[in-house]
């Protein structure tokens, strides 16, 4: 069978909120909202959904069950993320004043950087096997998962542009660059904070 209207349903309020709750992609782009502005963080929120989308579909069309056969795979993959999420929380703490101009050296994460770091995204793979797995009917199943795909991506980039909005509310306030660089080492804390799981997780 074909996705009920209340699997939907259901599935479009799991998809709200694993997209609009606290996570490595949205304290990058509150951060990028802060420093660079809505506008500049269009890229990095479009490759957010785009990649993600891109994830689902794969994960969707088999990739989760190569993970399970070979569970060495995925254990690498998430230490690369974790290796990438603790670049990106140095960049965020280094970043520079907040400006109005694209000019200069700091620039925000680009579209191609934002899709593929959803491949290595700990919580994106959560996110993309859960849907897949609790969500889609195994009768149609591929026009089912594209479906899945499709709606989360939907619902993804408002819930995402959401912490950007707030982040480019926040610029005039942390003009100031003593306050700026309280809030960007802030930011760059909470990214290594959602490493805390993982860690747990490899000593156990």
């Amino acid at each position: 069978m074909t996705l009920s209207l209340d699997l939907l349903l259901g599935f479009a309020l799991f998809a709200l909120v694993t997209s609009i709750t606290p996570g490595p992609n949205n304290t990058m782009l509150l951060a990028s909202g802060v420093n660079f502005g809505f506008n500049r963080t269009i890229p990095h929120m479009l490759g957010i959904t785009c990649g993600f989308f891109s994830l689902v579909l794969a994960v969707g069309l088999g990739l989760g069950a190569v993970f399970q056969t070979y569970p060495l795979l995925y254990t690498l993959l998430r230490y690369v993320g974790a290796a990438y999420l603790m670049y990106l929380a140095w960049k965020i703490a280094h970043s520079g004043p907040v400006s109005d101009s694209a000019a200069g050296n700091n620039k925000p994460i680009s579209y191609w950087g934002a899709a593929a770091f959803q491949w290595v995204n700990p919580k994106a793979w959560i996110m993309a096997i859960g849907a897949i797995s609790t969500y889609t009917p195994l009768q149609g199943y591929f026009f089912n998962v594209v479906v899945i795909a499709a709606v989360f991506a939907l619902i993804n980039l408002p819930s995402v542009s959401l912490w950007v909005v707030c982040g480019s509310l926040l610029r005039n306030l942390l003009r100031d660059r003593r306050w700026l660089r309280l809030f960007n080492w802030g930011m760059a804390l909470l990214l290594v904070a959602s490493l805390y799981p993982l860690l747990m997780e490899s000593m156990s």
